[in-house]
């Protein structure tokens, strides 16, 4: 028996989807129903399922992220369950759509059709039916996520980029310490803040790594966790570990960072 989480804010919607689902595919059981991103990434991670609804916009995270995080906190070795096949659930325009569909990720276009819904669960039945070893899940899930990540965000509004940040602004009391990007080593995010790492000291921003990341060079920052943004000048070297996670030495800081399975591709020898 196959077993599904889903992820929608909207309890009609959610509703709608679990009803249609139980009369496609009633051997299919839905283990889960989550109202937001941080309780369907909780729950998924507990669960374990075999597939995972997600709505693209949900509160706290949304479905994207969600993915994102799957993949990088996914159990490791060899008795780990296989990564979950991922539906995307989302009412963007018809040129993001294309964006999804170009990866082998399935996507319903909200509202969601039920000659649609059932050509998606007579894809997941297939793909089910031919899935390899955990191992290899994991892999095609990770390229599939990295073609994601990386069409989605072009594809999703064409708004016009952020402003390139030069400095960073860091209040402390009544004092406003003015860091010059180039002497940051690494954002990592911290609650609701950002912690910006220099080789002499911390600064705390109350900005979230969301909000951040468009204002920075992707050529000169680059992102090695959902949580971590490293300048690539400042990483002295990269080791891979048998997880497919990447331990990074830095340049100007004595301390270690991870990247995880989705950013390690970043680290490979010329």
């Amino acid at each position: 028996m196959s077993t599904a989480l889903i992820a929608e804010d909207e309890p009609l919607l959610a509703a709608a989807l679990r009803a249609d689902l139980a009369r496609l595919w009633p051997q299919l059981q839905v283990l889960a129903m989550a109202g937001d991103g941080q309780q369907a990434l909780q729950q998924a991670l507990a669960l374990q399922p075999a597939l995972c609804f997600l709505d693209i916009r949900m509160p706290g995270l949304s479905g994207l992220e969600v993915a994102r995080a799957l993949a990088e906190d996914w159990p490791d070795g060899p008795a780990a369950p296989p990564f979950p096949l991922l539906v995307f659930v989302t009412a963007y325009d018809q040129y993001a759509i294309d964006a999804f569909e170009a990866q082998a990720v399935d996507y319903l276009l909200k509202p969601v059709t039920p000659e649609r819904l059932a050509a998606c669960v007579q894809r997941l039945q297939r793909t089910l039916a031919t899935r390899g070893d955990a191992a290899l899940a994991m892999q095609a899930a990770l390229q599939q996520l990295r073609g994601l990540l990386g069409a989605a965000p072009a594809a999703a509004a064409g708004a016009p980029g952020a402003a390139r940040l030069q400095v960073i602004q860091a209040q402390a009391g009544a004092t406003v310490h003015l860091v010059p990007l180039d002497e940051v080593i690494y954002f990592e995010a911290a609650d609701k803040y950002v912690r910006v790492v220099t080789a002499e000291r911390e600064h705390l921003i109350r900005t979230s790594l969301r909000e951040l990341l468009p204002q920075l060079d992707p050529a000169q920052f680059w992102q090695v966790h959902r949580g971590t943004v490293v300048q690539v000048r400042c990483i002295a070297s990269a080791r891979r570990d048998e997880s497919g996670k990447a331990l990074l030495t830095l340049r100007g800081r004595p301390e270690q960072l991870t990247a995880s399975r989705l950013y390690a591709h970043l680290f490979k020898g010329m």
